[in-house]
C-alpha cells in the first residue's frame, strides 16, 4: 500500500476504533496500519497525528493506566446520533429499507463501540412504515421546483380497501406553487398555493406521483412572505382542510397543559369559576378538530362561535346515527 495513503488510513482507524472509553497505543496504531499493508514508524506517526489535529480532528492522548490516542469530539456526539436514530425509526414516511440504510450511515459517524449502542436501540421491524419509496424522489423534485421558482404538476391518489391506488379526479393533474415542506402528524406534507382556489393547500407527499415542473413561475409569494409554519401547524389538525375561525374553548383546569402544548404558551386564556377556563384559539375547523374536542368528553366544549357549535352538534348526531 502506498505510503501516501498512510495518514488517511490512520484517520480511518482513529475514527472507527477509538472514543473516550477506547484508546489505541502507538504500538496498536502501527499494528492496525499493518492490517492495511502499511509500514509505519513511531516518529512519522507523531507527525501524522499532529497533521490530523491541524486538519481539525480532535485527537487526544490519554495518560495514566491506559495510555493511548482517541478521538475526543466528533461532528455528532453519541446522544445526538441516538436522537437522529430515534427520529428515523419513528418516522412513518421513511420505509423500513431506507430506515435501515440511514441508521447504518448514522452509525458510521461514530466509533464501532458507540455504533453498538445505536444498533441496540433500533426497533424498526414492527413499526408502521410507508411502502412508497418514491417519496424521496418526490421531495427532491419539490425542492428543485422551489429552487427554480416554478410551479409543479402532479397526480394525487387515495388507497382503496383493496390496497390499490385510486387517482383523484380521474387522474387530472394538479397544478400548484410549492412553498414549503413540513413533517406533521407522522407524515410529510407539501404546503402550496393553489391559484385556481386562491388559497393555501397541503398534500401528502407520499400520495403524490409523476411530479413535473411547470413553465409558470410560482405565485402566492405575498401570502408566504410572513408565513409561519409553526403557527400554521398549530391551527391545522391532521392537515385536514377547512375554514379558519377564531374559536373559544371552554375547558376544565386540568386541560391547561393540553391547550398550551397544542397552541403554544402565547395562547389567550381567561380563568372562570368552577375550575374552568376559556381559551381563544385560531384553528382550521375540520372534522379532525371537532373530534379532538369531543374526545375530552365534556371537559372541553366549544363556547363560540355558534356556527362551530352547530358543526360540532351535527358531527355528534351523524356519529350517533351511524352507530344506531
Amino acid at each position: 500500500m502506498s505510503q501516501k495513503m498512510k495518514i488517511l488510513y490512520l484517520m480511518k482507524i482513529l475514527l472507527e476504533r477509538t472514543d473516550e472509553d477506547h484508546v489505541l497505543t502507538m504500538s496498536e496504531l502501527i499494528e492496525a496500519l499493518g492490517e492495511y499493508g502499511i509500514d509505519a514508524e513511531r516518529k512519522s506517526l507523531y507527525a501524522d497525528i499532529e497533521a490530523l489535529r491541524e486538519y481539525g480532528i480532535d485527537i487526544e492522548l490519554r495518560r495514566g493506566k491506559s495510555v493511548g490516542y482517541y478521538v475526543a469530539n466528533r461532528l455528532f456526539e453519541l446522544p445526538e446520533l441516538k436522537l437522529l436514530v430515534d427520529a428515523v425509526q419513528s418516522s412513518r414516511f421513511i420505509t423500513r429499507k431506507k430506515s435501515g440504510e440511514l441508521i447504518k450511515k448514522l452509525s458510521g459517524m461514530s466509533s464501532v463501540y458507540e455504533a453498538m449502542q445505536l444498533r441496540r436501540q433500533v426497533y424498526v421491524a414492527n413499526r408502521i412504515k410507508t411502502a412508497n419509496e418514491s417519496i424521496y424522489y418526490n421531495i427532491d423534485a419539490i425542492h428543485s421546483a422551489m429552487l427554480k421558482n416554478c410551479r409543479i404538476t402532479f397526480q394525487y391518489f387515495d388507497w382503496t380497501p383493496d390496497k390499490q391506488k385510486q387517482l383523484r379526479h380521474d387522474g387530472m393533474r394538479y397544478c400548484v406553487s410549492p412553498w414549503a415542506l413540513t413533517w406533521d402528524d407522522e407524515n410529510y406534507y407539501l404546503i402550496a398555493y393553489d391559484s385556481d382556489a386562491d388559497g393555501i393547500r397541503h398534500y401528502r407527499v407520499d400520495k403524490m406521483q409523476k411530479i413535473t415542473p411547470a413553465e409558470q413561475p410560482r405565485d402566492g409569494r405575498e401570502i408566504f412572505e410572513d408565513f409561519d409554519m409553526a403557527i400554521y401547524s398549530r391551527q391545522v389538525f391532521g392537515m385536514f382542510g377547512g375554514k379558519r375561525e377564531c374559536v373559544v374553548l371552554d375547558c376544565a383546569d386540568e386541560l391547561a397543559g393540553v391547550i398550551i402544548d397544542r397552541f403554544g404558551d402565547d395562547v389567550s386564556i381567561r380563568r372562570r369559576d368552577g375550575g374552568r377556563f376559556e381559551a381563544t384559539v385560531n384553528v382550521v375547523v375540520s372534522p379532525m378538530f371537532l373530534s379532538w374536542v369531543v374526545g375530552f368528553c365534556g371537559r372541553m366544549k366549544v363556547a363560540s362561535p355558534q356556527n362551530v357549535i352547530d358543526e360540532l352538534n351535527k358531527l355528534m348526531s351523524d356519529v350517533a346515527a351511524a352507530h344506531a
